[in-house]
């Protein structure tokens, strides 16, 4: 039986629709993680870049990011954050670090 995609899958996957629907598609470059746990909860700590064009849209959306909510099967994000932004030309480059944890 198959639980469905991992977190790492599932993250990558909410983010790039998020994106889309807010007008402002990127693209995925790199995506890594890391198991986690704490005393009660385990997960996985992820860093994502992303590459997008530059536009209030893309403004606004990642100012919004810490505070969106994602619906991923199986997980929770509990912390989501944009470390490094890099606008050079016609090009945002963007790194996301992020916090999943299993739900059960």
């Amino acid at each position: 039986m198959s639980r469905g995609p991992d977190a790492a899958t599932s993250l990558e996957r909410a983010l790039l629709a998020a994106a889309d629907a807010a007008g402002c598609p990127a693209i995925l470059v790199t995506s890594d993680w890391t198991r986690w746990a704490s005393a009660t909860f385990t997960g996985a700590r992820h860093s994502l870049t992303l590459t997008a064009q530059p536009s209030p849209r893309l403004d606004q959306w990642l100012v919004g990011l810490s505070e969106a909510e994602f619906a991923l099967r199986n997980y929770l994000v509990a912390d989501l954050v944009v470390t490094r932004m890099c606008r050079d030309g016609d090009l945002v480059t963007v790194v996301i670090e992020a916090l999943t944890v299993e739900e059960r």
